[in-house]
């Protein structure tokens, strides 16, 4: 059973489309040289044949005869003088007495008699001219030429080329085949090393591409060793995605399953398993909180190219967390003319939000929210009342689930600054934790401006 072509190997496969090319061209370029040769060979016999004729013409007689065969003979040609039907009425020089054009009808004109290929015994270029102003039987004047030096050398020549050609296609074959296997030998080596990568699943391993070259294969490594850094930055997250969730949902799954557990010891009253449920319900809308914030963190982590009004934005947000948390105290401070910022409205909403909530959870009011123009930058500050953080704590606060002792007695997880500084980041800003005075903590948002 023969193996498909498009399983063979990829050398393999361009050798092959190489080497039909190239057989098409020597074939096309051969063929333009033997009839370039053949039509220059062709055309010195014709030469020969009109000059003979010119000779022979005159000294044609009436009765067919020729009337000095001594100087048609001196022409070194086979000549042969016919009748109308094509019978032989005189001849002479090297010319058989049979006709040489057969026994067909007589045709004026230049042909060929004898095959090249297979060799012929007697090879002849001949001319037949009409003999005009004649009375007597003669009609046609026959020259005729040997051919046996012409056709040697286009049998020679055809040898040659083939010879040539031959080995031409083999020498251009081995060429191809080195320069493919020499151009597809850095991606054999891109795959074998990825294998490798695949194989130990090393987050550090990546294709060994040359520093001093840049040409296809070498930009081919570049992207793949991009695409490797986006995988693996993809399966990071994935694996600190999980890492988060199973930490921080083991403590109140736990919980859920004591409560139940020890709710089934004994009989319990309807208020008590009413006092059970309330619990449960807080259990579980702290979890609901809890698996939001840890899906947040997944998405929306690049910002598309979206211009908001940062102060248009805080307004809107603002009323609706003084409608819902009417007991706050929100004091805000915004420029007159819009303050546009390289940033999503969805995810500028987040951010405030965020920072609100985490001002509401950890601080005490009064929380100022300001907004201001600085240059190539908008800023967002958010400020608080409360005690504000650990000047240890403000360098890694924006990591995930990192709290302050204090504060592991409030709800929360420690995402919500994670959050924010996530979406900035996207966006191209900068986020900012400084203690405000005299107390409290300041929450700065710096975003690109779009004007």
């Amino acid at each position: 059973m023969t193996r498909p072509a498009s399983r063979l190997p990829l050398r393999i496969r361009l050798v092959a489309g190489y080497s039909a090319v190239m057989l098409v061209l020597l074939t096309a370029a051969g063929a333009f040289v033997y009839w370039r040769v053949e039509y220059a060979l062709d055309r010195g016999l014709d030469t020969e044949l009109a000059q003979a004729t010119a000779v022979i013409s005159p000294l044609v007689g009436p009765d067919g005869t020729v009337t000095s065969p001594e100087s048609a003979d001196a022409t070194g040609l086979g000549w042969q003088v016919l009748d109308a039907d094509g019978q032989v009425l005189d001849s002479g020089g090297p010319a058989p007495d049979r006709r040489l054009v057969g026994s067909a009808g007589v045709e004026t004109g230049t042909s060929d008699v004898g095959s090249m290929l297979p060799v012929s015994d007697a090879p002849y270029r001949v001319r037949i001219s009409a003999l005009s102003g004649t009375t007597g039987p003669a009609a046609y004047l026959l020259v005729g030429v040997r051919r046996d030096h012409r056709d040697e050398a286009l049998r020679e020549l055809l040898a040659q080329l083939t010879i040539a050609g031959l080995v031409a296609l083999a020498i251009a074959s081995a060429v191809g085949y080195v320069l493919a296997k020499l151009a597809l030998t850095p991606v054999e080596r891109y795959r074998q090393r990825a294998d490798e990568i695949t194989a130990t699943e090393s987050p550090g391993l990546r294709l060994d591409v040359p520093a001093n070259r840049d040409d296809e294969v070498t930009r081919l490594g570049h992207t793949l060793n991009r695409m490797l850094a986006a995988l693996q930055g993809s399966l990071d997250r994935e694996r600190q995605f999980v890492q988060d969730a199973s930490h921080e949902l083991r403590t109140p799954l736990t919980l859920l399953t004591s409560r139940i557990q020890l709710m089934r010891r004994r009989a319990r009253s309807v208020e008590e398993h009413e006092q059970a449920l309330d619990e449960l319900a807080v259990d579980v809308a702290r979890l609901t909180e809890l698996t939001e914030q840890l899906l947040e963190l997944d998405t929306h982590r690049s910002t598309p190219e979206q211009v908001t009004d940062v102060a248009a934005a805080v307004r809107t947000v603002v009323e609706q967390w003084r409608q819902s948390a009417p007991d706050g105290v929100i004091l805000t401070r915004l420029p007159d003319a819009p303050a546009r910022a390289r940033i999503g409205p969805h995810e500028l909403e987040r951010v405030l939000t965020n920072l609100l909530q985490n001002a509401a959870t950890h601080g005490r009011p009064p929380v100022r929210v300001e907004v201001r123009r600085l240059g190539t930058h908008v800023e967002l500050e958010v400020t608080d009342a409360g005690p504000g953080m650990p000047p240890e704590l403000l360098a890694v606060a924006t990591r995930r689930f990192h709290r302050a002792p204090e504060a592991r007695s409030r709800p929360g997880a420690g995402l919500g600054l994670s959050i924010v500084d996530e979406l900035v980041t996207a966006a191209g800003g900068e986020l900012r934790l400084a203690p405000a005075a005299p107390g409290g903590l300041s929450v700065t948002v710096a975003l690109p401006a779009a004007d």
